[in-house]
């Protein structure tokens, strides 16, 4: 009984310990909430960009309202979410920003969310027990912003999709703090050069006679803290508005000249100042269902060459890592339609610096998944010319690439292509950074001086994909726009084909590029804080296997090759998968039984020592 009366008191004491302790964890984890984020995309933690910004980029209190409807169990999954991460950002933001979840149960509330510009909804939710029965209510579910004198809203917010929510907020708070704190950012768009314009409509396919939204008008709505101005170099009689922080040169269809590209380089001389190039040799026309290509640099080479960036006038097909589309026949054949001009690149963490396909640590494309490269054309490096800068090569091909040097080229898809030519890999993307050396050496040249190295820092991107941003297929099979008097008749024209085509792009490729340019954006002016909250626009990226070599593909290999090899790359990954799958289901039960199975054991023993004395 002695023993008895022991063990109990002992028992009773332990538990009291743990429950202290328990007790003890939770008061600490709510004076000082803090989260572990294991994912690469800090998925479940505010991102330090969007710490960074609450906490040194606000001047004055911002009040944010998160206006909640409950009652159904999805939203409050969400809620609890969305109220995770306004915790984060007030204690990120050392008292400069203060939330309040609202519940609009009166009239007056239900009035401030409408002043405030949200949107009343009704909210449904099916059963989980599979039978008939849905329940519904109304309410709002969105974010009001307020900032000194400016406000905004995100005027609804989907408990379907919280993927993202911290991009859409850091973004409002920068868009009211730089409208209250007066702060401009302007870029500058070259035109006059029959260029590829940020205005058109190419993104989608045109419906109804009417073409989609275009890249400009998606950035100035979602991102009105850049605005664009036109940069027309009229010749170079002009110098470029100094107050730009960069430049954006679009795929032009006319040649520049000396003393514009002067012009381009005095600018970039002046320092702390950008330049980004989205153009090649390759060349397509709108509307041009044929889609054929003709190669032609307009003389931006002499420009870029002087930088250090040597543009080849060529097209580069890539089989390894370009579109291909398979189509069965009627007697059962599976046969592929290919488009190598179109790269699909991706970051593969186990090539090195200097075969990396897609460099997701450069800012333009930071922790974006893939990218789309259409007709790019070769770039060469040769760091030796800016010897204070450093230059890298943040996209390529795969070694299994050729290129085209040919008058004509058909770039469309088709069953019939072969490559020709030996394989190599090619870079697509350069980018330089540091003091920056005159293109033009310092020398003064048709009345236009420059001094021979930049005053400051400047950042130049080369990317060599002539229809990057755009969508090759709505732009080559959208039908050609109508003069004014006729626009009500709709469009005439197109191909159906390339733009059904054209739908299946933009949806797998659209919101990267869109996001990739803006991050672009957000380099040329120097600030790169906000990129974290970007990439989490996107979910995180599937498990990667290190130990099973993806299948290498052969020059000699034909479709039924690598079809079989595909197959054999995806068979061993199943196994693994088998694999991994029954040791995280049968080893934790093991262990627990052989723990259970020693401290049985071992009370045995015990019992077996114990003795009257």
């Amino acid at each position: 009984m002695e023993r008895k009366v022991k063990a109990a008191t002992q028992t009773g004491v332990y538990l009291a310990i743990v429950a202290a302790i328990l007790v003890v964890a939770n008061v600490i984890s709510l004076s000082a909430y803090k989260r572990v984020d294991m994912t690469k995309n800090e998925r479940f933690t505010l991102s330090k960009g969007s710490a960074h910004l609450v906490r040194e980029g606000l001047k004055q209190d911002l009040q944010i309202d998160v206006y909640v409807t409950r009652g159904l169990p999805k939203h409050e999954a969400f809620i609890q979410d969305l109220t995770d991460l306004m915790n984060e950002y007030e204690q990120a933001s050392n008292g400069k920003l203060r939330y309040a979840l609202i519940e609009a149960k009166t009239d007056e509330q239900r009035a401030a969310a409408k002043e405030a510009g949200l949107q009343e909804a009704a909210f449904g939710e099916g059963s989980e027990t599979g039978q008939d029965q849905a329940t519904i209510t109304r309410g709002f579910m969105g974010i009001a912003f307020k900032y000194g004198s400016e406000k905004e809203a995100i005027p609804m917010l989907s408990p379907d999709q919280a993927q993202g929510l911290e991009f859409w907020i850091t973004n409002t708070i920068r868009e009211i703090r730089d409208k209250a704190d007066g702060i401009d950012t302007k870029i500058g768009i070259v035109t006059g050069k029959d260029e590829i314009k940020l205005s058109d409509a190419n993104l989608v396919a045109a419906q109804g006679g009417r073409g989609g939204p275009s890249m400009r008008a998606l950035l100035e709505h979602h991102f009105p803290f850049y605005k664009f101005e036109d940069v027309d170099l009229k010749g170079g009689d002009s110098e470029v508005n100094k107050e730009l922080a960069g430049l954006v040169i679009t795929q032009p269809g006319k040649e520049f000249t000396e003393k514009e590209l002067r012009r381009i380089d005095q600018f970039l001389m002046l320092g702390n100042k950008a330049l980004a190039v989205f153009a090649g040799a390759v060349n397509l026309k709108a509307s041009d269902p044929s889609m054929k290509a003709t190669l032609n640099t307009w003389g931006l080479e002499k420009l870029l060459d002087g930088y250090g960036v040597e543009m080849k006038k060529e097209a580069i097909l890539d089989w390894s890592r370009s579109m291909a589309i398979p189509v069965q026949t009627q007697t059962g054949q599976l046969m592929w339609f290919r488009a190598p001009g179109i790269l699909q690149l991706q970051e593969d963490s186990r090539l090195d610096e200097d075969e990396q396909i897609l460099d997701s640590s450069f800012p333009g494309f930071f922790r974006l998944p893939e990218l789309a490269f259409p007709f790019p054309s070769t770039l060469v490096p040769h760091p030796e010319k800016q010897p204070e800068a450093t230059m890298k090569v943040v996209a390529r091909s795969t070694p299994k690439t050729t290129i085209d040097t040919s008058e004509n080229i058909d770039m469309k898809f088709s069953a019939e292509w072969k490559p020709k030519g030996e394989y190599a890999q090619r870079a697509i993307a350069v980018t330089i950074e540091g003091k920056l050396k005159s293109a033009f050496g310092g020398q003064e040249g048709l009345g236009i001086s420059a001094p021979a190295e930049s005053a400051d820092r400047g950042r130049i991107l080369v990317l060599s994909a002539s229809q990057f941003l755009a969508n090759p297929f709505a732009r080559s099979g959208n039908p050609p726009p109508m003069p004014p008097q006729m626009q009500m008749m709709g469009g005439m024209g197109g191909d159906e084909d390339l733009q059904m085509l054209s739908q299946s792009y933009a949806q797998k490729y659209l919101t990267a590029t869109i996001l990739a340019f803006k991050n672009t954006l957000d380099w040329m002016a120097g600030d790169s804080t906000l990129l974290a909250a970007t990439a989490k626009m996107f979910s995180e990226t599937n498990l990667t296997y290190a130990d099973i070599e993806k299948p290498k593909q052969e020059a000699t290999d034909d479709e039924a090759t690598l079809a079989k090899k595909a197959e054999e790359y995806r068979a061993e990954r199943k196994t693994v998968q088998q694999r991994v799958q029954w040791t995280l289901t049968l080893l934790p039960a093991a262990l627990f039984a052989a723990f259970g199975l020693v401290r049985w054991r071992r009370r045995e023993s015990a019992r077996e020592n114990i003795t009257l004395d």
